[in-house]
């Protein structure tokens, strides 16, 4: 597996695209509430995205006809948004914005509270949260890729909660899904 290395001013202009759609994030995040379609959070992410200078990485991305994805509540990852799927009181939804921007991808996601949520779905959320930073608190210099995954996937189990073994992050640059996979699931040392 080859993993690109970024240096120099390409470091500049992957941030830049980073806050480029994390700024799209954060825009959407202020409009969420019930009633909400996800195909206006995908109008949303369109506009706010080129209105930053960007194009949305997702769309057209094999096929994937959005700009955005938007995974509400059972839907573990990649949800198409559709004008008549309607946020409603007490939904997760899942908010996956990815912005290219002078040849480099910015990727970054979160999942959002609609209203007041069950004990069970505010507890998931929480521990995905907790995985994640978990997940980076392990990242230094000779650290291992299974390292990641062995800590959000002990704190998910320790919670009661489980990861999905078949998707994992990934790195991110000249292209939006590039190496290494970064699985949620690992041994410790491995990698």
């Amino acid at each position: 597996m080859h993993v690109p290395l970024i240096k120099g001013t390409d470091v500049d202009r992957l941030r830049l695209a980073g806050r480029a759609a994390a700024g799209t994030l954060a825009l959407i995040a202020a409009r969420l509430r019930p009633g909400v379609s996800t195909g206006d959070i995908d109008a949303w992410v369109r506009e706010d995205t080129a209105r930053r200078g960007g194009r949305p990485s997702q769309l057209g991305y094999h096929g994937f006809p959005a700009s955005v994805c938007t995974s509400r509540n059972q839907v573990v990852c990649h949800g198409i948004p559709r004008p008549a799927e309607l946020l409603e009181p007490g939904d997760i939804i899942n908010v996956d914005v990815t912005t290219e921007l002078d040849g480099f991808h910015g990727d970054t996601s979160a999942t959002f509270l609609i209203g007041e949520v069950s004990a069970e779905a505010r507890h998931l959320v929480e521990v995905a949260r907790r995985c994640l930073d978990a997940g980076v608190a392990v990242v230094r210099h000779g650290a291992r890729l299974g390292d990641i995954g062995a800590a959000i996937n002990e704190l998910a189990r320790g919670e009661g909660c489980s990861v999905v073994h078949q998707l994992g992050g990934h790195g991110i640059g000249r292209t939006m899904h590039g190496a290494p996979l970064v699985s949620h699931v690992g041994r410790r040392g491995t990698g």
